[in-house]
């Protein structure tokens, strides 16, 4: 299962969500279907060599995980843990809390070239809903060996939440 399809399962199961803070964290995914569009446009003679594809405007990791429990219908609510403590649990970033990264930098990605060659990219909001309708749908991404290694374990999450 890929970061957005685990992050719209862990909203639908409702509860305490454990959350990175902070929660104005920004964070640029960007949905594939646009990156494709892109790779069309430049494949077509529409602009040449190495572009950083984020999304220029971002979201932030609160509104990102708003969104996610509003399509789902949830009745989650994020229980925002200090990267620290993420850190003294062994919680891995990237792969167990999904999108989830701390290293300077990561999410502040100046994507200015590729929009001034075409990168349009849709509101994060529209992604999210898409992406729920998809999967609710029995939509299923392509399966791949590290797709396990999405999310973190129920129980882990609650040993986290149980602790603070």
């Amino acid at each position: 299962m890929g970061r957005l399809p685990w992050w719209l399962e862990r909203a639908q199961r409702g509860g305490r969500v454990l959350a990175p803070a902070p929660a104005e964290q920004r964070i640029q995914p960007v949905d594939v279907r646009d990156v494709a569009a892109f790779a069309v446009r430049l494949a077509a003679g529409a602009g040449r060599g190495a572009f950083n594809v984020t999304h220029p405007d971002g979201i932030s990791f609160g509104d990102f995980l708003a969104q996610c429990l509003r399509v789902t219908g949830s009745d989650g609510a994020p229980a925002w843990v200090d990267p620290a403590v993420l850190t003294e649990h062994g919680v891995k970033q990237w792969t167990e809390v999904p999108l989830w990264r701390t290293h300077a930098g990561v999410w502040a990605v100046d994507s200015r070239r590729a929009v001034e060659a075409g990168l349009r990219c849709r509101p994060i909001a529209d992604t999210v809903r898409d992406t729920w309708e998809w999967w609710a749908g029995e939509g299923r991404p392509v399966d791949h060996p590290r797709r396990a290694e999405h999310g973190i374990a129920a129980e882990k999450e609650a040993r986290i939440l149980a602790s603070l």
